[in-house]
């Protein structure tokens, strides 16, 4: 069974610090002593994790993770990235319809001014995340981004949507832009001497690409290079750069920290006051609460929200 979650793994492109996809490998293979496992739990996430939880502030209404300080409606994402519940999708992961649920609950309430989407992910599967970075792009209200970690690879690629632009805590780490794909082939027969061969149509030699070649390792790069392409393009529509400077100076599928990422033009500002700072200074430049009309109009859509219509 752990085999056929890892094929899956293996199945789909990942846009992901490479070390957090060794992690989710050893997880789905229940290697809980693996190196890349104990080496991301020792990595401060989950302290990172509470400390902006506690500093969030309340509970919003309507929704699962976000929460309301100040007029921001605050909408974390922490931990790798999944298009859904269900699989590895589980405790400190994110989930893009959650995410989702709770931007268009705070997208519908009156209480809400300005929008807040805080931080602290490797990155996750490809699956999902053109789509989303496209409702970020079209996002009603005014929404801002604060690092607060990790913003990598899949989610620097919606990070790069926001309105609002993004602002980083002085350790905060960007980029990681790229693709990969993780797989194996068969070298050897297995423990009970059997030895597995893919053959396919004559008219189909990528569909199992001989990955023990550099020709096969090509169809597969190709694939990649397509997204990337598109991840690329994305992130520079959303920054206001050419294409060019997003594959010269956005790290090369490396990542930058603090003033270096804002020298490149990864983020607009370096937060010296964390979150804390990101939250009060959108508290102070939020737009005046809706006319008495669009309140209510705004009261009947999140009331939609919350039962789901």
């Amino acid at each position: 069974m752990n085999q056929h979650v890892l094929a899956a793994i293996r199945s789909e492109p990942w846009a992901i610090v490479p070390a957090y996809l060794d992690a989710i490998e050893a997880i789905a293979l229940r290697m809980m002593d693996h190196p890349s496992l104990i080496a991301v739990e020792r990595d401060g996430h989950e302290a990172r994790f509470a400390d902006a939880t506690a500093r969030m502030g309340e509970r919003a209404p309507g929704t699962r993770t976000a929460a309301l300080r100040d007029g921001v409606g605050i909408v974390p994402m922490f931990g790798p990235v999944f298009p859904r519940a269900g699989g590895l999708a589980t405790s400190g992961a994110t989930t893009l319809d959650a995410v989702a649920a709770d931007l268009r609950a705070l997208e519908a309430s009156p209480e809400v001014r300005n929008v807040l989407m805080t931080i602290d992910s490797p990155g996750g599967a490809v699956s999902g995340i053109h789509d989303f970075a496209r409702f970020v792009a079209n996002f009603s209200k005014p929404l801002a981004v604060h690092v607060s970690g990790q913003c990598c690879s899949a989610v620097y690629w919606i990070a790069s949507q926001a309105s609002g632009g993004i602002s980083l805590d002085p350790t905060g780490v960007v980029g990681s832009i790229g693709v990969c794909m993780s797989t194996s082939y068969q070298e050897g027969p297995d423990m009970s001497g059997r030895r597995s061969i893919d053959i396919t149509s004559t008219g189909a030699p990528n569909k199992r690409p001989d990955l023990s070649t550099e020709e096969g390792r090509a169809a597969l790069r190709s694939t990649l290079d397509a997204i990337e392409s598109v991840f690329i393009s994305t992130v520079a529509k959303g920054r206001g750069v050419s294409e060019a400077t997003v594959r010269a100076d956005f790290g090369k599928g490396g990542t930058l920290t603090g003033k270096d990422a804002k020298a490149a033009g990864m983020v607009d500002r370096v937060e010296a006051d964390g979150l804390d700072g990101a939250i009060r200074r959108l508290a102070r430049t939020a737009p005046p609460a809706a006319p008495r009309r669009a309140a209510a109009a705004n009261h009947l859509a999140l009331a939609q929200a919350r039962a789901g219509l």
